[in-house]
């Protein structure tokens, strides 16, 4: 929460600073953004290929079976709410957001004092086949060398983003605020953070009521008492910001949920790492919005944003492990795929963490529903059945 009112104050400085500076100077504050976009940009490949190289690998001495069928659950419910985040934004935001947000959007003005190429290490797709062909090579053969090598790059990236990025974070918010207030576009822009932050707070609550709701009918189990069983984790995910802090909570909510024992202690963090609903549904609403904003986008229709949710849910791998992971991990696709200039970018950054913890809780409670699903699945699978045993 700390991280969300330093962007607040960020935003606040930029607008301020926007309105009162002269070209000049906001040139100068162009010039930082430029930089810290710059490093951002080549962060972004390392950030995919040693989280999810290091969350594939990680994954070598689970069950076969029991595996398979938790990525898969957690996988087709990551891509569905994904897509029931795009219909519900494809239909409502473009009567929610004003036209004259639209018009006011457009491509910055202010140029940086220089410029500075500093290009990323590897292609986007490059570093994703990467680390999937590694990660899942070091699963298979149990290359221990080469897992603790990529342990450690993981754990250098996950330094450099707390220490580094994250800290510059409420600056380079600034600067993008700033030159948003130089241009005109900034108050415009503001009025519809709101509107989508709330349309995507909606959204996580609408999705958990649905799927506790079926799953519920489908268990024969009341879906209000499923849903109070989750709410300490809900809450301690609210304060936490983190799905790997509040495990030891969504332990405690899976059991209360009648879980077994064994399913529980395995699917519980597993799907601390996997599972990201709530994450996709801001994602997706976010970049939607954002699309809308931005004239010199395209615009969000199936054919994009389809195959975009099924890569968001694959590049999110492992995400849960660094400062605001999630977003950090689809920044790469949200350029190569949706085609986000940089200003975009620091907008999807914004809206993110501003609702980083809804987004959070929204991930760990829906973790008791893969659970509930393994669990009622055991007796179709026989490693299941040999676990609850």
């Amino acid at each position: 929460m700390n991280l969300v009112l330093k962007l607040v104050v960020g935003m606040a400085a930029g607008l301020i600073l926007g309105l009162v500076l002269p070209l000049g100077a906001v040139e100068a504050l162009m010039t930082f953004k430029m930089l810290v976009g710059q490093f951002i940009s080549f962060l972004i490949p390392l950030i995919i290929v040693f989280y999810i190289m290091d969350g594939i690998a990680s994954l070598d001495g689970a069950p076969g079976r029991l595996l398979g069928l938790t990525v898969a659950l957690a996988y087709g419910s990551t891509v569905l709410a994904g897509c029931v985040a795009f219909a519900a934004g494809s239909a409502l935001l473009p009567q929610l957001l004003d036209t004259a947000v639209q018009a006011a959007s457009k491509p910055a003005e202010v140029a940086p004092l220089f410029q500075l190429a500093v290009k990323p290490p590897l292609e986007v797709m490059t570093a994703l086949v990467l680390a999937f062909v590694f990660g899942t090579g070091i699963a298979v053969t149990g290359a221990a060398e080469l897992k603790k090598v990529v342990g450690q790059g993981k754990d250098i990236v996950e330094r450099v983003l707390a220490r580094v990025l994250i800290p510059l974070l409420p600056a380079y918010i600034a600067c993008v605020f700033a030159e948003m207030a130089y241009d005109g576009s900034a108050f415009a822009t503001l009025k519809t953070f709101g509107v989508v932050l709330l349309l995507a707070v909606c959204l996580h609550w609408a999705w958990l009521a649905a799927l506790y709701l079926f799953t519920g009918l489908a268990t024969g189990r009341n879906p209000l008492a499923l849903i109070r069983a989750m709410l300490p984790a809900y809450f301690t995910a609210l304060g936490t910001m983190s799905s790997a802090a509040t495990i030891p909570v969504a332990l405690r909510s899976a059991r209360a949920l009648k879980v077994s024992g064994p399913v529980a202690d395995f699917a519980m963090p597993l799907c601390a790492t996997i599972h990201l609903s709530g994450s996709t549904i801001t994602l997706v609403s976010c970049a939607t919005a954002v699309m809308l904003m931005d004239p010199t986008l395209a615009d969000p229709d199936w054919a994009t944003m389809l195959p975009f949710v099924l890569m968001l849910g694959v590049t999110m791998v492992a995400a849960p492990g660094a400062p605001g992971g999630a977003v950090m991990s689809a920044l790469g696709i949200l350029a190569s795929m949706l085609h986000f200039p940089e200003a975009s970018l620091a907008l999807m950054i914004a809206l993110y963490l501003a609702q980083d913890s809804f987004g959070t809780a929204c991930n760990v409670t829906g973790d008791g529903v893969i659970a509930l699903w393994l669990d009622k699945l055991g007796g179709r699978v026989p490693q299941l059945a040999a676990d609850k045993a």
